[in-house]
Parts: structure tokens; C-alpha cells; sequence
């Protein structure tokens, strides 16, 4: 037998490689900031798939004076805007000083910068109830949007409805996220939100319409 065909023959062997083209660097993205709610304010954020569909029920058209009573984080407001809402048509009230300081950041880049007077989103820093007090008899608003807390429910919705008002327009329309066992002559039922969308309050909700003509 011949063994030298089993021998390693005298020379380098080579292989081809295709060029490697340069690698992309991914640079990381940073996450986030999550937002911390204090039990204390009363303000359980609403879901921006709920935040869209109440804005799709509140027909608001974008030069509609349209009041957000209890601000909360801003999803409420993000929702307006996303469906065109000019921000300069939107009048927020936040009770407690750090959420309302939160919206006034988030939102602060698009407000009207053609006025000396309206360089950012202002918030009414005032109990929404103190503020309806206050503004009833003086300012309509046709359109209202409101999530409010949900153990005041009544008392904040009685001073909601004592604001709405046709201002010019054609009518007036509130629409509301609260609780299941709230009761209105005038509400019409848009939707009831599934248990677990407010699971840590464990409150059952609903979307109402309230419109006036």
C-alpha cells in the first residue's frame, strides 16, 4: 500500500472569503422614564387605547375649546393632540403641583411661540372643583374630556357639566371615564372597559357621552 497518499501534501492550504462589509453600530437607546403617580393624588392614568377612544367619541373639532379638568400624567391630552387639536385649544387642571409641572414639560415644545405671552402649555395648579367655582358663569367650554377620581366622582362631574356650553358651536359634549355604578340622566353609554383596566383601584369603569344640543 502506498501511505503517501495519506500524507499532507507540501503546502499551505487557502480558502476563499467573501469581504466583510463593515458592521453597523447599534448605539443603545435609552429607556424611558417611567412615571411615578403618588397613591395620594387620586389619579389612576388612563390607558392610551382608552385615551384614543374617548377622543374619537368626544368629536372635538380642533378649534373647540376642550377642558381636561383632572390632567393627570397628560394621556389625555396626548390623545387630543394626536387627532390634530391645536394644544393652544386645550385648558388642563391638575391639582398637585408635580403632575401638573410633568404636563407642563411634556407639552410645553408645542405651544404657540408666535405670542410673547404663550411661550409654553400652561396648567391650572387648582383643585378642579375650586376652579369651577371660580370660572361658572364666566367661560363655556364645548368640548370636555375628563378621567376623574373616581370617590369624587359626582362632585366633580356635577362641576364638569356646570361649564359645559355651546360657546359658539353647534353643541357641547363631555365624555367621561367612571366608575360602572355612576349614574346620569343625560349619559349615554359609549363602552364598558374591561375589569382589569383599572385592576390596582379594583373599580369597574365605563365610557359615558354627554351631549348637548
Amino acid at each position: 500500500m502506498d501511505f503517501s497518499v495519506y500524507s499532507r501534501p507540501n503546502k499551505v492550504k487557502t480558502m476563499l472569503v467573501n469581504n466583510r462589509r463593515a458592521v453597523q453600530v447599534i448605539e443603545p437607546q435609552a429607556l424611558p422614564q417611567p412615571i411615578e403617580v403618588d397613591v395620594v393624588t387620586h389619579c389612576h392614568v388612563t390607558p392610551a387605547e382608552v385615551s384614543a377612544l374617548m377622543v374619537d367619541t368626544l368629536e372635538a373639532p380642533t378649534d373647540a375649546l376642550t377642558l381636561e379638568p383632572q390632567a393627570g400624567t397628560g394621556n389625555l391630552i396626548q390623545s387630543l393632540l394626536e387627532s390634530g387639536h391645536s394644544i393652544n385649544e386645550i385648558v388642563a387642571v391638575e391639582r398637585h403641583i408635580t403632575l401638573a409641572q410633568g404636563i407642563e414639560k411634556r407639552f410645553s415644545h408645542l405651544g404657540d411661540t408666535n405670542t410673547a405671552e404663550a411661550q409654553h402649555f400652561n396648567v391650572i395648579n387648582e383643585c378642579f372643583l375650586d376652579y369651577a367655582a371660580t370660572a361658572q358663569g364666566k367661560i363655556e367650554y364645548p368640548r370636555i374630556l375628563m378621567n376623574p377620581p373616581f370617590k369624587q366622582v359626582r362632585a366633580h362631574m356635577k362641576a364638569a357639566l356646570s361649564l359645559l356650553g355651546k360657546a359658539g358651536h353647534d353643541d357641547a359634549i363631555l365624555v367621561a371615564l367612571v366608575p360602572i355604578t355612576y349614574q346620569h340622566e343625560e349619559a349615554e353609554l359609549i363602552d364598558t372597559l374591561s375589569n382589569d383596566t383599572f385592576a390596582l383601584a379594583k373599580v369597574n369603569t365605563k365610557i359615558i357621552r354627554i351631549w348637548r344640543e
